[in-house]
């Protein structure tokens, strides 16, 4: 069982950036922005031009702007016919890549051959002035335009502002970059930082009680009737009413996933089972969810009758029939008491219920800086070479967050900084590397996944800042690979450390989930049905958060079969048990005398505890709490990281792997399938004798009293009454040490061959007979 440790190309590195946290001077940067390194940008903001002269043959212009620095060029969208037109277009250029001393402004005529010049201006870099956050954004002034020979223009200004700053700059997300100046205007959307939020999720309760007056087409049989309910691309059914009449009973609850806001209404339709995969609609009732009641506990709620509407085929037309109406008697409301999961919940990062007014006051903020990469995989080919194009995605709670895309480089430089409010410590923030493959404006493409890191919020200390490099791991088909490092700095504040610690005696989930629990199949397909409508409400967005990237970041393929996986908790089981079986390999060694100074002292502890039991809590307690102070010198000093040996991704076979990636239902071929059948026989053969041995044993002890066999029994009947005498007889403590000093004789005393009681356990029976 012992492991070996990981390989260091797959380690976890504690990196020193130049960053303001933690150091006694600080920096320029605001002091809510100092867990990235300082990048400094000039900053040009464009807003408009007024009076340019006419340059056409129409006596008119189309005017643009042209913002250039050396050998970097932005350009604004051009305006038809337009003499005063707004751009209000901000441009960044990283200092780092700045090549030039001037800066040089075109205002520009669109033509069809060759552009003209309406007019210039040119700015001395070194006169520009800096801005540091939180000072007021610079005001923009009018310049008058000069031609080509250095004079004014007889009319026509614009209005710009220049200045230097940081990314802490609040013209940062939305402006153009240099560093992205090959990617065309239909590209620029796709590459911008943005913070989202995920909709907010209701579980939808439908409790489908009974209908009436049901009118079925044939009214010779007996109707066997249940009630569908459909919510967007969800559906579900009622089992069939056991009472065959028109008006029959179902008392059935059905649970849907529902965000807001709530752009599809939930439909029941009353269906009777004609045969097999035959049925027929008897009414149909929509309901919006905006007029559904909300509940916030476990009381029930009213319920209501809705009328079924019926329509009939006539002449080619669905048309509504409007006479006597059946009913459905349903009890619907929007439970907010529970929390709608739609992550796993061994690294959820959110356990609040839905509802507002449930939740409890934040403990703390948690504050992450995105550092930059180095190393990375090229992950496409671009002009007959390997390029990258990479950006960073986190999720905490409801808020993601996604970095700018760093164009056409291995070692990008992102430097931004994201907050989020803390309300339970016991939570994960996931972060995911990706390369964005719709840059050029191209919506075929998929952003490839580069790696992903998650960190436990209660493995940090409160109020330090942990500057790691996390190395970017990502499973293939041929192996695991490392496609690069992510450097990141990440800080929990606590607000207040009572709290703290309080929710530790809090129970994971709200309480909705422990007073009406859920099953657990009805939490898997609900957590796959909230998976679905997030990552397509974030796709909607603009830019949006494409569905291979929210997917991967809420593990949606977990729950799939992979041996790899399974062989991990197998040894993860065994790790656990490890620590019980040392125990018992030590008083094995205790019991034979290896070393008898100990056993002495085993002896004398025992007599002790013995003959003053009260002391037996306090000691066992002081023992851990001397063995944890003991391991607090080992304590772990950084966050847990991806372990690929703990995963047991160096170690797993190629069919094993291709078999993971295989899609459901399969896609190899059928001798593949047939192998993999059969191996996944043999080792469930291996499984079922260990249940079956289990389940013997278990048997086992149920047969000392059940008379099956009435030796074994008579004697076990026997051997109570007779200890029940000598207990009643003898004090406890003495029965105490003598069971203890026989357990701990000496080897002289002991023979190989297994004792009575394992012997007459061993000749019970069992029901293994009785299988066929």
């Amino acid at each position: 069982m012992q492991k070996l440790p990981q390989s260091v190309d797959f380690a976890l590195k504690e990196t020193s950036p130049n960053i303001g946290a933690g150091s006694v001077t600080g920096n320029k940067l605001s002091c809510t922005y100092d867990l990235v390194e300082q990048m400094q940008y000039l900053y040009v903001r464009v807003v408009k031009a007024r009076d340019l002269p006419p340059k056409d043959v129409t006596g008119s212009c189309d005017p643009y702007v042209e913002v250039k620095l050396g050998n970097y060029k932005g350009v604004t969208k051009h305006f038809e016919k337009k003499s005063n037109p707004e751009w209000n277009q901000v441009f960044a250029f990283s200092k780092d890549r700045i090549q030039a001393s001037v800066l040089e402004v075109f205002v520009k005529d669109k033509d069809v051959v060759l552009d003209d010049l309406i007019g210039w201006m040119m700015f001395d870099l070194n006169e520009v002035p800096k801005r540091v956050p939180p000072d007021s954004p610079l005001a923009p002034q009018w310049y008058r335009l000069e031609d080509r020979k250095g004079g004014k223009i007889k009319s026509g200004e614009l209005m710009l502002a220049v200045w230097m700053g940081t990314q802490a700059d609040e013209a940062f997300p939305d402006a153009w970059h240099s560093d992205a100046a090959s990617v065309g205007p239909d590209g620029v959307n796709n590459i911008r930082s943005k913070v989202y939020l995920s909709p907010k999720l209701w579980y939808v309760r439908v409790n489908v009680i009974e209908a009436q007056d049901l009118v079925p087409s044939d009214k010779s049989r007996f109707p066997e009737v249940f009630v569908k309910g459909t919510l967007g691309n969800q559906a579900l059914r009622t089992r069939t009413s056991q009472i065959k009449t028109i008006n029959p009973m179902w008392d059935d609850d059905l649970i849907f996933v529902a965000a807001e806001p709530f752009d599809e209404p939930l439909i029941l339709t009353v269906e009777d089972r004609l045969g097999p995969n035959k049925e027929e609609v008897l009414g149909k009732c929509v309901i919006p969810l905006q007029l559904v009641q909300r509940r916030l506990d476990h009381k029930p709620v009213n319920t209501r009758w809705f009328n079924l509407e019926k329509h009939v085929v006539l002449d080619g037309e669905l048309k509504k029939e409007t006479k006597f109406s059946s009913r459905i008697h349903v009890r619907i409301c929007l439970d907010g008491g529970y929390h709608v999961l739609d992550e796993s919940t061994h690294y959820s990062s959110d356990l609040r219920p839905t509802a507002k007014q449930l939740w409890r006051p934040s403990i703390g903020i948690l504050e992450l800086g995105v550092l930059s990469a180095v190393g990375l995989m090229p992950m496409k080919t671009k002009d007959g070479r390997g390029t990258t194009d990479a950006y960073c995605v986190a999720k905490y709670g409801q808020k993601w967050v996604r970095t700018r895309t760093i164009v056409d480089s291995f070692t990008p430089r992102w430097n931004e900084q994201y907050t989020w409010e803390v309300f339970d410590p016991c939570t994960v923030i996931t972060v995911g590397v990706f390369d964005n493959g719709h840059l050029h404006g191209g919506g075929g493409g998929k952003d490839s996944r580069i790696g992903k890191v998650r960190i436990r919020l209660s493995t940090l200390e409160t109020d330090r800042v942990y500057t790691h490099s996390y190395p970017l791991l990502v499973l293939h088909p041929s192996g695991v690979k490392k496609t690069g490092e992510v450097q990141l700095a990440v800080r929990f504040t606590c607000s207040s450390r009572v709290n703290m610690l309080h929710m530790y005696s809090h129970p994971l989930l709200p309480k909705m989930h422990y007073i009406q629990p859920l099953s657990v199949m009805q939490l898997d397909s609900l957590r796959h049905q909230a998976m679905q409508i997030v990552s397509m409400r974030l796709s909607r967005a603009e830019p949006p958060l494409r569905k291979e990237v929210v997917e991967y970041m809420l593990d949606v393929d977990l729950h799939k079969w992979s041996m790899r996986r399974s062989k991990a908790n197998f040894f993860r089981i065994m790790g656990v048990l490890s620590g019980l079986i040392a125990v018992g390999k030590w008083f094995d060694q205790i019991c034979n005398w290896k070393n008898p100074l100990t056993t002495i002292l085993i002896h004398l502890l025992f007599i002790i505890l013995v003959l003053y039991p009260e002391l037996i809590l306090p000691t066992v307690f002081l023992y851990l709490f001397v063995i944890g102070l003991w391991n607090f010198r080992w304590r772990p000093r950084h966050p847990p990281h991806m372990d690929t040996r703990l995963s047991h991704a160096d170690a797993a076979h190629p069919d094993e792997l291709d078999e993971e990636f295989d899609t459901f239902p399969t896609s190899r071929p059928s001798d593949i399938v047939r192998m993999r059948y059969d191996r996944l026989r043999s080792i469930a053969g291996r499984v079922q004798t260990v249940v079956g041995d289990l389940a013997t044993q278990g048997e086992r002890f149920q047969s000392l009293l059940s008379w099956r066999d009435p030796r074994a029994t008579t004697l076990f009947v026997t051997f109570c009454l007779i200890a029940a005498i000598v207990l009643y007889v003898t004090p406890f403590q003495v029965v105490g040490l003598l069971i203890g000093i026989y357990v701990l004789r000496h080897p002289r005393f002991r023979h190989k061959l297994p004792s009575v009681p394992l012997n007459f356990f061993r000749r019970l029976p069992a029901r293994s007979d009785s299988m066929l």
